[in-house]
């Protein structure tokens, strides 16, 4: 009886923190949109003294985002952060996904955590580094940054692992039944 109890909160609570990181998601990549629209575009764009700019949110005067009105800044330290870090809610969402699933171990499931994973240890290393060709970027920030994603990708990884072991005692486990 306790081992279905602690599946139902495992189940619960993965499909609450699937749908709270799958709207995490869906507000970054909307404000990536919407600025990347605006920014293109001028639609919705409010610039002030030519130094700073706003972008409201579509068919109101309501500004939701704000950023300094320089190149550089706007591609490396505006719309870079918010996209990648949708596309950080999105594959987190599709991993958790995994654990209110009928089944734990799945191919689906070893693939979104390859997924997370690959994305943490590679893509903030990657994406710091070719900033700094541009503007300037804060050390101790970055750093940490980098530093955290990569714990997230190794505990990512060692998950990938053992799914991938959970997959094929699954599987061999059904050739035999």
């Amino acid at each position: 009886m306790q081992k279905i109890l602690n599946m139902k909160y495992t189940s619960v609570i993965s499909k609450l923190l699937f749908y709270f990181f799958r709207f995490l998601a869906i507000v970054y990549l909307g404000g990536f949109t919407i600025s990347l629209i605006a920014l293109v575009s001028g639609w919705g764009l409010i610039i002030e003294k030519e130094i700073y700019f706003i972008v409201n949110l579509p068919f109101t005067n309501i500004g939701i985002l704000r950023g300094d009105f320089n190149l550089s800044y706007i591609i490396f330290m505006f719309l870079g952060p918010l996209g990648l870090y949708g596309l950080f809610f999105l594959l987190l969402s599709n991993t958790i996904r995994a654990f209110f699933q009928p089944k734990l171990f799945t191919e689906t499931g070893v693939k979104h955590l390859k997924r997370f994973y690959l994305a943490n240890v590679c893509i903030p290393g990657l994406f710091i580094l070719f900033t700094s060709f541009f503007c300037p970027v804060e050390s101790p920030t970055s750093e940490l940054l980098i530093l955290l994603h990569l714990v997230i990708g190794l505990f990512a990884f060692l998950l990938a692992a053992i799914f991938k072991q959970g997959l094929k005692l699954q599987n061999e486990q059904d050739l035999f039944i």
